[in-house]
């Protein structure tokens, strides 16, 4: 008996509802499956990168975003201290701005585009068991019956089921570096920017209905002190790092309770194996300190949408070939942010930075190559080859 589905995606958020919708527009039957609501919140930085909003305006799905309300971030503002750099956000074919939409329209809008497509939804259902053929992932077991695909995508995220029902081994792990904390401010007359200090990290982060999120790091030794009262050194930590935002959230009322974790995990799984995948969260992870996640989450749909294209799936061989392809593509398109990501959620201020940051300041160029590079459009290496940069240092 033929399979009921070719692929089936566990997991409906960006990295899932991607996948879903880039597979669906090739053709296939795809069922998209996840144990929440569709829209339902969740904890997340929201910023998506230009080099994301690209795909979004490739896939048809950035007028949405912006029609929903959500607002463009133009413009960025680091300090560092006394070092203050800002400039416009760099450009990426297709993406003018970057955006922060609320994930509750972000993952509707998307999930709504892959059901254009084609693919079929299925929320509030939990995946029970993988169903098997020797050692081949044939389908799904939810609490309704057997659901069999050609081939099954974990998209759900850091904790995957899917990962762990298949014994996804991590190839690459590194410790837990910084813990998190977010508050939603109404009315903050402030745009995207960030604060760094010896031991802190801030991000103010505008979305939906004139709110900003505003992101306090601290050092993950320093977590279980600060969970006993995270609210209090959240504020402290705004107060101390960035006393002119808080001059706007002093008297104000936060829009939603505080939220945080100290569980931030930094790994890379086995990609791919017979009859699975896994991309996004459930696949790699990293501190979300750079905001790189949903980026990253598109880049990976994007990959193995493109692997995948043009594959027959009864062909176990080419598809496990591409899969692992997938894999490799992830893992080179992803390390240089995996790696500056942690070095910056080390929260160890070197001094060297600092400086280079000075000289940057000086130099409207360098100051608009520097925050293409922080947000992974201009590769380092191109950045520090440059002769004006050169000539300032």
């Amino acid at each position: 008996m033929s399979p009921a589905y070719d692929v089936i995606v566990v997991g409906a958020r960006c990295a899932g509802a991607s996948t879903a919708l880039l597979l669906a527009r090739q053709g296939r039957r795809v069922l998209l499956v996840d144990r929440a609501a569709v829209g339902s919140d969740t904890m997340s930085t929201l910023y998506i990168r230009p080099s994301g909003v690209a795909f979004l305006a490739h896939w048809g799905v950035l007028d949405a975003v912006v029609s929903s309300g959500c607002p463009p971030l133009d413009t960025i503002e680091y300090d560092v201290g006394e070092v203050r750099i800002a400039g416009a956000t760099p450009r990426a074919p297709g993406a003018d701005a970057a955006y922060a939409p609320r994930r509750g329209v972000l993952d509707r809008l998307l999930v709504q585009a892959a059901q254009q497509a084609g693919a079929e939804v299925m929320d509030r259902t939990s995946i029970r068991e993988l169903l098997r053929s020797g050692d081949r992932v044939t389908g799904v077991r939810v609490d309704g019956g057997d659901l069999t695909a050609r081939l099954v995508v974990g998209a759900d995220g850091m904790r995957s089921a899917v990962a762990e029902m298949v014994g996804a081994p991590a190839v690459v792990s590194d410790p837990l570096a910084s813990c998190v904390y977010f508050t939603s401010w109404s009315g903050l007359r402030t745009g995207f920017g960030f604060h760094e200090r010896p031991g802190s990290w801030i991000a103010r982060i505008p979305t939906h209905d004139d709110v900003t999120i505003v992101s306090t790091y601290f050092p993950q030794q320093e977590f279980a002190q600060i969970r006993r009262d995270p609210l209090a050194a959240h504020l402290d930590a705004i107060r101390r790092h960035a006393p002119e935002l808080y001059d706007q959230v002093a008297d104000t009322v936060p829009t939603d309770r505080i939220r945080g974790t100290g569980d931030q995990r930094n790994f890379y799984r086995q990609a791919a194996g017979p009859g699975w995948v896994l991309v996004g969260d459930a696949g790699h992870h990293v501190d979300s300190i750079t905001a790189s996640g949903i980026t990253s989450a598109f880049l990976q749909a994007d990959l193995l949408a493109t692997e995948l294209a043009g594959i027959d799936l009864d062909d176990h061989g080419t598809t496990d070939a591409a899969t692992a392809r997938f894999g490799s593509q992830r893992d080179r398109a992803t390390s240089s942010t995996y790696r500056s990501t942690l070095d910056l959620a080390r929260l160890s201020l070197h001094p060297a930075r600092i400086d280079l940051l000075r000289t940057v300041a000086n130099s409207p160029r360098a100051t608009q190559r520097y925050f293409a590079m922080v947000l992974g459009i201009l590769d380092a290496a191109e950045f520090f080859d440059d002769p004006e940069l050169l000539d300032l240092l």
